[in-house]
């Protein structure tokens, strides 16, 4: 023990970990760590360049010439620079979260980051999620949860995000992403999504927002016995 707790949060693409996340984080006043925008914003460079993103070859090319780096706003939001450049909205567009999965299966890529995201769990209380943290990045974590819902429940909930911000697209096309996403991930050789085996499994199709989070607080507390921020 560090002197810290971390919290991982698995599940695929459209489950709504980050949102998730990121409001636990404000309830129990933890740093939380967002490390899919760290691969989309790799993937954002790799489009910018036009590299086949298919090679680990070239896409282990390009990471030196990049630098990837997270700070936090007065918000205390999470913030992606590449090279200098806020590209935290930017990296949020659909193609973005396409190529960020095709980086992300090459284990050079993986390795190459997996520092970054291990450093800021040695020093804070962070709440991290992703596809492989329970897994890989933190196989140690105090608590591990495996967020998930069918598909057509995370496409719909994603549109309606994309909508949000002004990203203009459909229904059919979501989903196609996710399901895209789900295969990519669920069968790379290098750290493939799936449920750690003393993670917690959360299902929620049939949840909306607060049901979610009210379920996720409760098994905070249960299992690490620690109270809410007032």
């Amino acid at each position: 023990m560090n002197g810290y707790y971390a919290i991982a949060i698995d599940g695929p693409s459209g489950a709504g970990k980050s949102s998730m996340a990121k409001e636990l984080a404000k309830r129990f006043n933890f740093i939380y760590v967002d490390t899919g925008a760290i691969y989309r914003t790799l993937g954002l460079a790799a489009l910018r360049e036009n590299i086949d993103r298919k090679s680990g070859e070239e896409c282990m090319k390009l990471l030196p010439t990049l630098e990837i780096s997270m700070g936090y706003n007065d918000a205390g939001e999470q913030r992606m620079y590449l090279n200098g450049e806020d590209v935290s909205g930017e990296i949020r567009q659909p193609e973005v979260s396409v190529a960020a999965s095709d980086v992300s299966s090459h284990g050079d890529v993986r390795k190459f980051l997996l520092e970054m995201q291990r450093k800021m769990a040695r020093e804070n209380n962070v709440i991290m999620d992703g596809r492989d943290i329970g897994t890989v990045v933190l196989p140690d974590a105090e608590l591990k949860i495996f967020l998930t819902a069918d598909d057509t429940a995370r496409a719909d909930r994603r549109l309606r995000e994309l909508e949000a911000k002004g990203v203009e697209t459909s229904f059919e096309d979501v989903l196609k992403d996710i399901r895209y996403r789900d295969e990519q991930d669920s069968t790379r050789a290098a750290a493939p999504l799936k449920k750690a085996e003393d993670a917690v499994l959360v299902d929620s199709s049939e949840l909306d927002f607060n049901a979610t989070l009210d379920l996720l607080c409760s098994i905070v507390l249960e299992r690490l016995f620690i109270s809410e921020e007032k």
